[in-house]
């Protein structure tokens, strides 16, 4: 530093960090540089950590632009910060870049880098880079070997990561939570809900290791995904005895699980008692409602949402448009249709429009359904044209079935679901003529399974 009372600047710059309190740390960074002070390498980490979180590329250039200027880019605690930094913005290059031109790499910059690659979709490139690190003497560590089977499983490699995690052993490091919980996930990623669960115990039985409330958070979804509730309440009452329940993530998890197996007091129970929720816990507890038929319980809980100054998202939309569908409530599905876009900034997407159409649709408005999707933006997908085709079934409408139909083949002409209804529903309105060319279409197209494409019958 370069002017009196630096030390009020280092310290509420560390404070801040310690705390991971990002945007306030960038504040005092940015107010720093404003009073004509320039940051020491005590400094610079913390500020380049709050710009790494933050994606802050803009703020992050200047702190290295700083670092640059004061002769601190080619220390190895601030190259390791600069490499975190670019990596989690993004910017694999500029942290190559960094990572090149520092002198005295010791673990903790090849750890950076390893890191870097392995969680920006580049585990294969990471797995280089270490076979590089161990030909100049550098042993990897728990961290390296983390960032490896991380990378992997986020990639859905779960076969590469559980062969890391067994070299990691035979290479003298043992295993610990991460490294058990990104196995988990991998497994979890690439449905393989089994070995998830196998792991777990083992985790638990034989190592002897305590999951997290990130290993839990992790292993619900399996459980909400094959609507496994016999494992689901053996890992909720898990997390109770070793207190991550009250974690947010955990309980999020556990309300969406509870809710996807049907359970939807127990779901209500646990977000009740939430003491701090997230977009996510909201969500899963208003399209638990929906999914379920408790439609005005959907709607309330949304507006319940807004009373607690919550944010909906896309996604809150979808649940409660979901709900207003299944209610057959068109009036305040119109409105929060516009509220959506005028008061909070959210554009339409297509499965928005999905819901609208299945909304209107049910209510026997199917010209307005029409109009709706005549109206978008954006091409309608096959869930839009497939709401609007299960619509026209309902109410026998088969000129508009017909518009349906034809655009659902021509999004998915290997799949024979729109043609079959279509023309069961030309047979119940006495067009057998039209019927019979509908069935020749199909038979037609079902000669291509000779040529190598995939047909799929719906009955």
């Amino acid at each position: 530093m370069c002017k009196a009372n630096p030390s009020h600047w280092i310290a509420q710059i560390s404070y801040f960090s310690r705390q991971g309190l990002h945007k306030e740390t960038l504040r005092v960074f940015h107010r720093l540089l404003h009073e004509g002070l320039r940051p020491d390498r005590y400094v610079l980490p913390g500020v380049l950590r709050a710009c790494a979180n933050l994606s802050d590329l803009k703020s992050g250039r200047a702190a290295h632009t700083l670092a640059t200027r004061s002769l601190l880019d080619s220390d190895a605690f601030i190259a390791s910060a600069l490499i975190d930094m670019y990596s989690k913005c993004g910017k694999l290059h500029g942290a190559r870049r960094v990572f090149d031109r520092t002198g005295e790499k010791d673990l903790v910059v090849w750890n950076s880098m390893v890191s870097g690659y392995a969680h920006g979709g580049l585990a294969e490139t990471a797995v280089v880079l270490v076979i590089k690190m161990r030909s100049l003497g550098v042993k990897p560590d728990l961290v390296t070997w983390n960032a490896l089977i991380s990378g992997f499983s986020r990639m859905g490699n779960d076969v590469m990561a559980m062969d890391l995690f067994r070299s990691m052993q035979v290479d003298g490091v043992e295993p610990d939570v991460v490294s058990w919980t990104s196995i988990i996930s991998g497994y979890v990623l690439n449905f393989k809900y089994d070995e998830a669960f196998g792991m777990f115990k083992q985790m638990v039985v034989v190592a002897g290791i305590r999951p997290s409330s990130v290993t839990i958070s992790s292993l619900l979804p399996a459980c909400a995904h094959v609507a496994d509730l016999r494992h689901g309440k053996e890992i909720h009452g898990y997390a109770v005895v070793t207190g991550v329940d009250k974690d947010l993530f955990v309980g999020s998890a556990l309300v969406d699980m509870y809710a996807k197996c049907g359970l939807i007091s127990e779901a209500a129970r646990i977000f009740d008692k939430m003491q701090e929720r997230s977009s996510v816990s909201w969500n899963s507890m208003i399209f638990g409602y929906s999914n379920h038929g408790y439609c005005e319980n959907a709607i309330r809980l949304f507006y319940q949402m807004q009373h607690e100054h919550a944010k909906p998202d896309h996604l809150t939309f979808t649940a409660v448009f979901t709900a207003c569908s299944h209610a057959g409530m068109v009036e305040l599905g119109n409105h929060l249709f516009i509220l959506m876009q005028e008061c909070h900034g959210i554009e339409p997407r297509l499965e928005h429009y999905a819901c609208m159409v299945d909304l209107l649709g049910k209510a026997g408005k199917l010209a307005e359904a029409y109009d709706l999707i005549k109206g978008m933006p954006m091409e309608p997908d096959s869930f839009v044209w497939g709401a609007l085709l299960g619509a026209c079934r309902c109410h026998g409408n088969v000129e508009l079935a017909k518009t349906a139909a034809l655009h659902l083949f021509e999004i998915e002409p290997e799949s024979a679901g729109s043609c079959v209804i279509l023309s069961s529903m030309l047979l119940d309105a006495g067009r057998q003529a039209d019927a019979v060319k509908m069935k020749k279409l199909m038979k037609k197209q079902k000669m291509k399974k000779f040529l190598g494409c995939s047909w799929i019958e719906s009955t």
